[in-house]
């Protein structure tokens, strides 16, 4: 009972040290750009044992140098809350969970589902999203969400909204190897971030969810079409 009791309280040191880690990270955030995200440090890894070469393009930039087109279509696409949660878009997690539930009773009604699981959605704010691509792994576990959730805290208690949205634009994936608004802007208009027009704003707003996807059809119907609907909510988006 005493080793049981031992091994429990290194187990509770270790977790409590990881939290410690993380949120000391974050709160140098406050004024040291990050110079990379775990997502990314992946992705590079990825690159690294498939290719054995490394395509990467990212240059950060400060907030005042990236276009406010940007910042609307991104805060329109991905989280129109942005401004006035504490991090955590109730709605949107409620609406989630109902979306995942019908999808699953659809799949078990079907004679294949067992082959072709239903597709999960979530509810991720800014914040959220920023949380789990600084320090977290891709794994999809209610211990990965529980730390997400820590750290979403943690991000809207240590860090302004303003340099939350600055981190996210600088670091978030935009395509194969393309990281940040600046590197994005290169990339697929040759202009800097600066110069994002507002349809440039919106398409690059559109690919967030499925950057390599649309970044292999970026004149698609989709793309385009949801690219004009972005742009007549951006007027609406509060930015920090």
């Amino acid at each position: 009972m005493k080793a049981l009791l031992r091994w429990l309280g290194l187990v509770l040191l270790a977790g409590l040290a990881l939290q410690l880690f993380f949120i000391g990270r974050i709160a140098a955030m406050a004024v040291i750009d990050p110079e990379s995200t775990a997502f990314q440090r992946s992705e590079a890894w990825a690159q690294l044992s498939s290719r054995h070469t490394l395509l990467w393009r990212q240059e950060w930039v400060p907030y005042a140098e990236i276009a406010e087109p940007l910042k609307r279509a991104v805060i329109a696409s991905e989280d129109d809350g942005f401004v006035n949660h504490d991090g955590v878009d109730w709605d949107a997690v409620e609406k989630a969970w109902e979306k995942n539930a019908r999808a699953e009773e659809r799949a078990s009604q079907r004679p294949q589902a067992a082959a072709r699981p239903a597709k999960i959605v979530g509810g991720s704010t800014i914040t959220q999203q920023l949380a789990k691509n600084l320090l977290l792994s891709g794994e999809r576990t209610l211990v990965r969400k529980g730390q997400e959730f820590v750290l979403t805290l943690a991000l809207e208690q240590l860090l302004s909204k303003r340099r939350i949205l600055e981190i996210y634009l600088n670091s978030v994936e935009w395509g194969d190897g393309v990281f940040g608004a600046e590197a994005a802007a290169q990339h697929y208009f040759r202009k800097s971030a600066a110069r994002l027009t507002a349809p440039e704003a919106a398409r690059l707003a559109v690919m967030l969810p499925q950057p390599k996807r649309f970044e292999k059809t970026p004149q698609s119907a989709y793309l385009m079409g949801r690219a004009r609907i972005i742009m007549g909510r951006m007027g609406s988006a509060e930015l920090p």
